[in-house]
């Protein structure tokens, strides 16, 4: 478990999710990009997707960035906003001075401000990774305060949308905060939070770098490496937090389709009970920030419980892999 200076432990903020008012069926973005009946029956009927969330016409993303992050700072500070997103070149970017205007927008207009990409949907769980890091270095104080943005705007394109046979990206924005704060059992509450950071772990095959552009030969082969380096990835994770996967109480998934997680129970033995799915017909596939909605929703439904402790999951392509274990400790 990571713990700071003088008892000091990481924790992260409740999360706060903004989805768009728009909402578009995924048969309609695949008929709209010619795929075919075969293909489309196989998203609805297999991997669980039914809705994505889309702009509407008078939307735009960094509105939903803003709403997020200002939520999830609860009009508190932050000393630096890591904005993770899988898409390299986002739209509302190319217009000038977006990080300052982005940083007035959250009241932090001082803040240092990062993207994080290249990483594909690994991007949000790796800007929690950095912002631990943060509060790591030498001459980090109690007070720092790191807000963690992710979210991308897919709509914009049907083709960087949709990854064949495998999902169909959506647009929404989550927001975190990550902050120190005093042990609670050593008597002290300098700065609560919702959720105690345990562990991380990470990894990269190289093998797949080829991303959208690979053979069938290597997406077969790719599909059969990533259940294995999910299940590394999560015993690695849970093994730094003293824990065995049995041990974690919640696995928030990825929401690229049920076909994965359904293999990866049965592969693994884990309950499928504790693998929630039940946002993937209804939001589906948000990029980098599945996990933290997962998160979230389990948290509003009334699900957890404090002691649980809950892995955050999430792949990318180009075989990136990220998993942090959080423990719900109140706040």
């Amino acid at each position: 478990m990571t713990e700071g200076r003088e008892g000091r432990v990481l924790g992260l903020s409740r999360v706060s999710v903004r989805l768009p008012r728009g909402v578009e069926s995924v048969d309609r973005v695949l008929e709209r990009a010619g795929r075919s009946p075969f293909e489309r029956r196989m998203f609805r009927r297999f991997h669980g997707l039914r809705d994505s969330p889309t702009l509407a016409p008078d939307e735009h993303m960094e509105d939903l960035l803003v709403g997020a992050g200002r939520e999830a700072l609860a009009g508190r500070g932050a000393d630096v906003v890591l904005y993770g997103h899988s898409h390299v070149v986002q739209e509302f970017a190319n217009r000038p001075d977006f990080s300052r205007r982005l940083c007035a927008a959250l009241g932090v207009p001082g803040a240092e401000f990062y993207g994080i990409s290249h990483i594909h949907c690994v991007s949000v769980l790796r800007a929690v990774e950095v912002a631990r890091r943060y509060h790591a270095r030498p001459g980090a104080g109690p007070g720092d305060r790191v807000l963690v943005l992710g979210g991308d705007r897919g709509s914009l394109d049907d083709t960087a949308r949709i990854i064949p046979g495998v999902t169909v990206g959506g647009d929404a924005a989550a927001a975190v905060v990550v902050h120190s704060a005093h042990d609670p059992s050593h008597g002290h509450s300098h700065d609560s939070f919702r959720y105690r950071y345990l562990a991380g772990a990470t990894l990269r095959d190289h093998r797949f770098h080829r991303a959208l552009r690979m053979t069938q030969q290597e997406q077969r082969l790719y599909a059969k490496a990533c259940l294995d380096h999910v299940t590394t990835v999560l015993r690695e994770a849970a093994g730094r937090a003293g824990l065995g996967i049995t041990d974690l109480d919640w696995i928030m998934p990825d929401l690229t389709n049920a076909v994965f997680w359904r293999n990866f129970c049965r592969e693994t033995g884990v309950e499928r009970d504790r693998v929630p799915l039940d946002l993937l017909p209804v939001r589906g596939h948000n990029y980098g920030i599945d996990a933290l909605s997962n998160l979230q929703h389990a948290d509003l439904t009334g699900r957890l419980r404090p002691g649980d402790r809950c892995a955050l999951v999430a792949l990318g392509h180009g075989a990136y892999f990220q998993v942090i274990v959080v423990e719900v400790v109140g706040g």
